[in-house]
């Protein structure tokens, strides 16, 4: 018998991730992709006020905002989706993980000096001017990491999808679950876990390298 020929393809291993394609699990991905995006990009236009207010005008109540915000975190979040139940998936996404992004944004917006601000304002900038061309480019680090937080947790959402989406949205975090519990196929459900980690590791990673660590914890070294 002619030897048979050898191809990458014959692997059960890669045959996992073509399975990816074939049966249509890049869809749950774009799912996951797209609402945690959506989700993240709400996250910073609610928080930014708020964390705002904490870092530059609240300073003797921020305290009492921060455990206001961080006693939301004590319920379980299965109870609190299912306040959320009738309304849009994305929403509770918001909900869920607003203070992974109030606190990285507070502090990102508290590095920024007050000098600048009022220098600006003194040149004759608009406040529109000081937001776009001052605050949000110092305060870059503390959004790129509550950024990064809400994306990351979003994207990997199942209890959300689960209580607000139902069988209307199917994301890849269901997917990888579905493939380990009810389908008992380990290859494929690990294939898919690994495209998400690729995925979101590789966003997480390109993240953090663009910023200093303690600068963005606060620390001078």
């Amino acid at each position: 018998m002619p030897p048979k020929s050898f191809s990458l393809l014959n692997l059960p291993v890669l045959e996992n991730y073509l399975e990816f394609f074939r049966q249509g699990y890049w869809k749950s991905l774009a799912w996951s992709m797209g609402m945690a995006f959506v989700s993240t990009l709400l996250l910073l236009i609610v928080c930014w006020p708020l964390a705002f207010a904490m870092a530059k005008i609240f300073k003797r109540f921020t305290l009492i905002l921060t455990i206001g915000v961080v006693r939301s975190l004590f319920v379980s979040e299965n109870i609190r989706l299912f306040g959320w139940v009738l309304t849009l998936i994305v929403f509770g996404l918001v909900y869920v993980y607003f203070p992974f992004m109030l606190f990285p944004l507070a502090q990102g917006i508290s590095m920024i000096p007050d000098d600048a601000r009022q220098a600006a304002f003194d040149l004759g900038a608009t406040r529109s001017q000081v937001l776009w061309e001052i605050e949000l480019p110092l305060a870059a680090p503390g959004i790129m990491v509550g950024s990064l937080l809400c994306f990351v947790l979003a994207a990997g959402a199942v209890a959300e999808s689960k209580l607000l989406g139902g069988q209307a949205v199917i994301v890849i975090a269901d997917e990888v679950e579905t493939a380990f519990t009810y389908g008992q196929n380990w290859p494929l459900g690990s294939a898919l876990a690994m495209v998400l980690i690729m995925i979101i590791g590789t966003i997480a990673v390109v993240g953090i390298s663009r910023f200093n660590l303690d600068e963005i914890l606060g620390r001078q070294r």
